[in-house]
């Protein structure tokens, strides 16, 4: 396949691909930050932190865009000057043609985002989201002449539609009698303008993720022979269990706490870690969350697990675990989230070579853990 040249807009189009915006909470901000949308792009810098080192970084790679995990704009701006370091990195990215993006929150919950590569990393079995978020599920109902209800579901399909646990291609469908008259200016598929109709049709009735509404309502109406297409979206209160903060799973084989830390410790690069429980605890179940997770505490203890391995722990937080019977690893915001550069890279570059798209992603070297251990 040729390649293209890219825009902003086609690495906005990878990153949300991926990492859909809809997963992000409620309080993040993700997205394009700084830039213009239509703004030619060659070259991605990927960090987790939009650092003036950061910035400086991408202007010395010849990058035209910075991606990162943390947003550079999570808070309204009340001014836009130099004088605070948010100001200055907005200004200094303007001036310099360094288009922000960031993909937070949402590359938390993601399917093969963070917390999957840090289950990996950890080497846990059958991982799952340890919190799938709520209201991320939608049923879509289609009525559909007879005869054409396999055409219009296979759109579907093949838009992201009909997937529940292990099971993809899943639909309802029922028999009835759809009634309606077309207009002077119509021009039906079935019938003739002011003369009213009845015609068989198919309840075509099957699920959806919130990120593909509208390539799925696109495809459908695409597929479907009427002029105007008679659907339904309607919100769930199912969740879905293939997204979410967090991941859950099993060890290959028990083994004490101690060991376990010394295994983080050992795959996340760091000299140490913050152990809550007995060292010589055996642990089977290991609840993880890149970051700041301990809001997850009393989750990952209801689902059985023996350690949450997260960071930003607190006193009371600790405290809490104690209580609970849970152990942590406090492994620290920096090192639970640094894995994410190499793989978002990775990832990108894949999605921008089956696209077609003439993109460079270079991966930031040197960002260190802002404390040190003294």
């Amino acid at each position: 396949m040729k390649e293209r040249i890219a825009r902003i807009q086609d690495l906005l189009g990878l990153v949300n691909g991926l990492y859909p915006p809809a997963l992000a909470e409620s309080w993040d901000n993700v997205g394009l930050q700084v830039g213009d949308p239509a703004m030619p792009v060659s070259t991605v810098l990927i960090a987790l932190d939009p650092s003036a080192a950061a910035l400086n970084a991408a202007v010395e790679s010849g990058a035209q865009a910075l991606l990162c995990h943390h947003p550079l704009l999570l808070q309204p701006l009340k001014r836009l000057t130099p004088a605070d370091e948010t100001g200055r990195l907005v200004l200094q990215a303007v001036q310099q043609g360094i288009a922000v993006l960031a993909a937070h929150t949402n590359l938390d919950s993601a399917r093969d985002g963070l917390n999957d590569w840090l289950a990996r990393l950890l080497n846990l079995r059958d991982a799952v989201p340890l919190a799938p978020p709520d209201g991320q599920l939608l049923k879509l109902v289609v009525f559909v002449p007879a005869g054409y209800e396999e055409r219009v579901a296979g759109a579907l399909y093949q838009a992201g539609a009909g997937h529940i646990g292990n099971y993809d291609c899943c639909s309802f469908r029922s028999d009835g009698t759809g009634t309606f008259r077309p207009g002077a200016d119509s021009r039906p598929f079935i019938g003739a303008a002011g003369q009213s109709e009845r015609v068989r049709e198919i309840r075509l009735e099957t699920i959806l993720p919130r990120d593909c509404v509208a390539r799925a309502v696109e495809r459908m109406s695409k597929a479907h022979p009427y002029e105007e297409v008679a659907y339904d979206l309607i919100p769930l209160a199912n969740r879905r269990a293939d997204v979410g903060l967090g991941r859950i799973g099993r060890l290959p084989e028990p083994i004490p706490l101690d060991s376990f830390a010394a295994q983080v410790k050992q795959v996340l690069g760091i000299p140490v870690l913050r152990l809550v429980g007995d060292p010589q605890r055996r642990i089977a179940k290991v609840a993880v969350c890149g970051g700041s997770g301990a809001s997850l505490l009393a989750e990952a203890r209801r689902q059985g697990a023996d350690v949450l391995v997260t960071g930003d722990v607190k006193y009371h937080e600790a405290r809490g675990a104690q209580a609970r019977g849970l152990a942590l690893l406090d492994a620290g915001h920096f090192a639970t989230e640094r894995i994410m550069v190499r793989e978002m890279a990775t990832a990108l570059r894949k999605a921008a070579q089956q696209r077609g798209l003439a993109m460079e992603f270079v991966e930031l070297q040197g960002e260190e853990d802002p404390f040190q251990v003294v």
